[in-house]
């Protein structure tokens, strides 16, 4: 979701490769009574990205519900990078804070779940699966609620929504039958339409997604995105990748020379007619921008029958969290039917449930059933293929070549 700076993380690294976690005694979900008593009165410090507006309302109403409920304060540390939340956890455990911790949630996937994994920065494994409405969750039928960009995710993050990379388009100006159904294709349309189509420079979570996207279509031997990068094969393995980033440059918005500083400045440029084609990671993001009068009602989703890259993002707790009995409160309601049907809702957020409609009561599946998903949004047969994402080595790599080759000032 987010990104690490790895060279800060790297020299901390070394230097906590050994230490030990933190040795407070972390509230056991088995004994769910027991947490919700520890969490009353609890104020929980909830790091997560606040550039989005109905995003920070629905995080605000989630709030408001445990207060009212349970007794627990949540405060929203927005956040423009996760990795800010992470570095933070990082200096603290570099001086030696193991306990009272500034950060009690972290809204995290990817890369930034791999390196508090590997530091040991995360409370004790297995206490997702013992949440009460774990229950509800569709583990089984997906895949990447357990695995996290390759990683397992062991219990050490809890699922919130699912995510699928999907692409718009205004057919008022731009038709269904012309838009492009791969990578290749989409480098044939950008050249036949110069400054129609442009992405956000990396380390932005979209415009890195995209790299993604392209890579994992370019690339030769696809088996090596499931590890780690080979340095001695890095330069040929992705090769294809700025090959195919060296032919799209020049035809991109301004030619390439600044870039769109994230998904909602694309999406502005969408409605305001300067791109055609703008993308995101939610199936309902074209939908729920046309319900908040952001996009016009034209406005239409498509994605690759190939197939696009498909991911979960997930909520954590620090180890050395301060007030984790509340944590696990506000992450068990998240998955709740009740949260996680309002986060579906266009008109409110429009983000995938990681829930399984059968394990769900009668009513809850009405509730699921009864959102108006919007006239953009693809049904679940046409999304088209899941493609894995990449081992998280891959894009710190790639970034930094990016970076080198085509970095710009916006």
């Amino acid at each position: 979701m987010f990104k690490l700076p790895f060279v800060f993380a790297g020299a901390l690294a070394a230097a906590l490769a050994l230490a030990p976690s933190a040795n407070a005694v972390d509230p056991d979900p088995h004994d769910w009574d027991a947490v919700l008593e520890a969490a009353r009165g609890q104020t929980v410090y909830f790091n997560a990205w606040g550039g989005s507006e109905n995003i920070n309302s629905y995080i605000d109403w989630a709030g408001q519900t445990l207060k009212q409920r349970y007794g627990v304060t949540v405060t929203h540390v927005k956040l423009d990078d996760t990795a800010n939340a992470v570095a933070k956890v990082l200096a603290e455990k570099a001086a030696g804070k193991d306990e009272g911790g500034s950060v009690d949630l972290i809204w995290i996937n990817g890369e930034n779940f791999a390196s508090m994994k590997r530091q040991g920065l995360l409370m004790a494994p297995d206490w997702t699966t013992a949440l009460p409405n774990w229950a509800y969750v569709d583990h089984e039928n997906k895949p990447t609620i357990l695995t996290d960009f390759t990683i397992p995710t062991d219990g050490l993050e809890s699922p919130w929504g699912g995510a699928k990379l999907v692409f718009f388009h205004d057919s008022a100006r731009t038709p269904a039958e012309e838009m492009p159904k791969s990578s290749a294709q989409l480098i044939e349309w950008v050249q036949a339409n110069p400054g129609r189509f442009s992405y956000p420079q990396p380390p932005d979570f979209i415009g890195s997604s995209f790299l993604k996207q392209v890579l994992s279509e370019t690339i030769v031997d696809k088996t090596k995105l499931s590890q780690p990068v080979t340095e001695a094969s890095f330069s040929q393995d992705t090769a294809p990748l700025f090959d195919y980033l060296d032919q799209l440059h020049p035809n991109l918005w301004r030619g390439g020379k600044a870039y769109p500083q994230n998904y909602p400045d694309m999406k502005q440029k969408l409605a305001d007619g300067e791109l055609d084609i703008i993308f995101a990671f939610n199936p309902s993001e074209a939908s729920a921008g046309i319900a908040a009068g952001e996009l016009p009602d034209t406005v239409r989703s498509f994605t690759y029958p190939g197939g696009t890259l498909g991911n979960t993002h997930f909520v954590a707790i620090p180890y050395n969290a301060a007030s984790k009995a509340g944590a696990l409160v506000l992450a068990n309601f998240l998955i709740s039917p009740e949260a996680q049907a309002r986060k579906q809702d266009p008109s409110i957020w429009g983000d995938p449930t990681v829930l399984a409609m059968d394990k769900l009561s009668e009513a809850d599946r009405s509730a699921f059933a009864a959102l108006d998903l919007g006239v953009a949004t693809l049904k679940p047969d046409e999304l088209g293929p899941a493609l894995d994402e990449p081992h998280p080595d891959w894009m710190e790599q790639i970034e930094g070549e990016w970076l080198r080759r085509y970095g710009a000032a916006n």
